[in-house]
């Protein structure tokens, strides 16, 4: 049986790639979505897809379960973010349409919350996947493969985004949402709060040289505390690739938090051009790394580390992987249990990772 997809912003940078990624699947008949018909169509007709590709309209500001009513799609893919300042809109429509849904949110409130639809899925029958994406989707996998050697005590990690990457206002929003802004993490076994791009500090990464970091909040630092009983810190550090938008962003973060600036996602659209301005300096890799600490079995103390190097502007599509193979997966018969979760305890980390192969990424353990 085909699986009909619809994706919501299909003809972006986001949803592009995986519309992409999904037209040669012969199990798989897309339907590309968005505010734009003539963009919708055009860039379905440019898929050449296994099975015709057919282009839509639908508005996720407007009556998006009127128009997901109209396509009858067995799976909905929300690829328009930022999803911080989105109601369950689009889910509530898939729900109603009798659609599985997933999304590729990072919006701590709105991937954590997600439960409040578990009710009307489960009664739909559907399934609805918040967050699959690389926070929590790959950070969890990480997470769950240490926790089969060791008792996780502390884990800390950071995405360091190259500057070339297709960023629209809707990732720059998301990322400056919390610039500024208070939010709590684990540490010493309680959760404390912090300000959001806060704690500057340097990781040294393999090919990359030295990034800088500070502190980002992600659906994880809600998620993670409750998921690993043994866990008594947990942080997640974002940074830029070049340092002139990094310590910008951390004095900017300064001048919020003591009120002589507005929350900047309001600017996400300015801010997107004048970081265009300093692309020359970038060389389009991003990075990501995370250390885990914990003790073995016998109680001897145990650390990994890994990392993933990111070229040729590839790092966008690390949080696009989870959203492919859910789909692919239902396409082959894959039934999820019905309701409304995170995505966690779905997509493996050797899934995950094997998405890697033809793309100029490197993944690195130690």
């Amino acid at each position: 049986m085909m699986l009909r997809v619809a994706i919501i912003g299909g003809y972006g940078n986001f949803g592009g790639y995986v519309a992409r990624a999904l037209a040669p699947d012969p199990g798989i008949a897309l339907v590309i979505c968005g505010r734009d018909l003539r963009k919708a169509s055009t860039f379905a007709d440019g898929l050449n897809a296994a099975n015709p590709a057919i282009g839509r309209v639908v508005d996720i500001g407007g009556d998006p379960a009127t128009m997901l009513g109209d396509i009858g799609p067995d799976l909905v893919i929300n690829m328009v973010g930022p999803y911080h300042t989105q109601s369950y809109a689009v889910a509530e429509a898939a729900i109603a349409a009798g659609a599985d849904y997933c999304d590729i949110a990072d919006a701590r409130e709105f991937v954590c919350g997600i439960g409040a639809l578990d009710e009307a899925a489960k009664t739909a029958g559907v399934t609805v996947l918040a967050g699959a994406s690389s926070v929590p989707a790959l950070t969890a996998a990480f997470l769950d493969e240490a926790a089969k050697a060791m008792q996780v005590r502390h884990v800390y990690y950071g995405i360091s985004g190259a500057e070339q990457a297709n960023r629209g206002a809707g990732t720059v929003a998301a990322v400056t949402s919390y610039v500024g802004q208070r939010f709590t993490r684990l540490k010493d076994g309680a959760m404390r709060p912090v300000t959001g791009w806060s704690g500057l500090h340097a990781v040294r990464y393999p090919e990359l040289g030295r990034r800088w970091f500070a502190h980002g909040n992600v659906p994880d630092l809600g998620l993670f505390p409750d998921r690993y009983p043994t866990l008594r810190s947990h942080a997640f550090y974002a940074g830029h690739e070049i340092n002139v938008l990094h310590f910008g962003t951390w004095i900017s973060g300064k001048l919020v938090r003591i009120g002589l600036l507005p929350r900047l996602d309001r600017y996400a659209g300015l801010l997107v051009r004048f970081a265009a301005l300093f692309n020359w300096l970038g060389k389009g890799r991003s990075g990501f790394h995370m250390v885990i600490e914990g003790e073995g079995t016998d109680g001897t103390p145990m650390t990994r580390r890994h990392w993933i190097i990111a070229r040729q502007g590839h790092g966008p599509i690390i949080p696009c992987i989870p959203v492919i193979l859910i789909a692919r997966m239902m396409a082959e018969g894959r039934v999820f249990a019905p309701g409304a979760r995170p995505c966690l305890d779905i997509i493996t980390l050797d899934a995950y990772r094997a998405e890697f192969a033809g793309l100029d990424i490197t993944a690195i353990d130690e």
